[in-house]
């Protein structure tokens, strides 16, 4: 445990102590602030049925940070290890494989949740003008950041796997982001009340990650998506672990 501590320290320690990790969180404060304003001109329009906090996942600025941010988060994870050579000296150390594919994605986690808090920010500012306790009630403020986090972890696991499969911090965030706006492009498909049930759109509608959100931001916590959304995370960082592994047999 020691070791595994040690590893997501270093994690979190490069991440701070590198440009690019202000960079993301400067970008993230930027993006929430523009949803702020989002927010309040479509409040302004006229009352909403709705929870409040289902404006912010509605707008394109969530998922310009949804998105991309674990592929940024984690294309460092092992390609800039094998492009500065340190990659197997970090491996020749005694920990294991998992050790280092868990410490990793742990302090990329840690990071990816810090990066959200603006967003806390957000809905505290909208609560504190407009004086009204929807900007905050827990159940769905609680289910949003559920939903942010398990999309988080899969699109985190993704990027440790992409990272794993080449020395280029930038080809593995374009495949990282890749996989991930695959899986969303996936999710717009046909919806189950507008057509005709069947396991084609049964499947897009299990994996449609705009429905998930709708549900978790009305405190509606299914255990299937969360079930979807940790088997997805272990079977890529399952991935990852292979692919590590696999120095051994060249």
């Amino acid at each position: 445990m020691a070791v595994f501590l040690a590893l997501v320290r270093r994690e979190l320690g490069v991440a701070f102590n590198s440009l690019t990790g202000y960079v993301v969180i400067a970008v993230v404060l930027l993006l929430c602030g523009f949803s702020l304003v989002d927010i309040v001109i479509k409040l302004n329009g006229g009352p909403m049925d709705g929870p409040v906090v289902a404006l912010f996942y509605h707008s394109a600025y969530f998922w310009l940070i949804l998105l991309p941010l674990p592929s940024v988060i984690t294309m460092r994870s092992f390609a800039a290890e094998r492009s500065s050579g340190t990659y197997e000296a970090l491996m020749t150390t005694p920990v294991g494989d998992w050790q280092v594919v868990l410490a990793k994605y742990t302090g990329a986690m840690l990071f990816y949740l810090l990066t959200w808090l603006p967003l806390l920010a957000v809905l505290a500012v909208l609560r504190q003008v407009t004086q009204e306790s929807a900007f905050l009630e827990f159940r769905s403020t609680l289910g949003a950041f559920l939903g942010i986090t398990c999309i988080g972890s899969l699109f985190l696991s993704m990027g440790c796997f992409a990272s794993a499969l080449t020395r280029s911090q930038m080809v593995a965030s374009m495949l990282a982001f890749l996989m991930a706006m695959g899986l969303w492009v996936l999710g717009l498909g046909p919806d189950l009340s507008d057509t005709a049930e069947t396991s084609t759109t049964r499947f897009l509608t299990h994996v449609s990650l705009m429905r998930h959100m709708d549900d978790f931001s009305q405190g509606i916590i299914d255990s299937r998506q969360v079930v979807f959304y940790l088997s997805g995370t272990l079977l890529f960082l399952f991935f990852t672990a292979r692919v590590v592994e696999s120095r051994r047999w060249k």
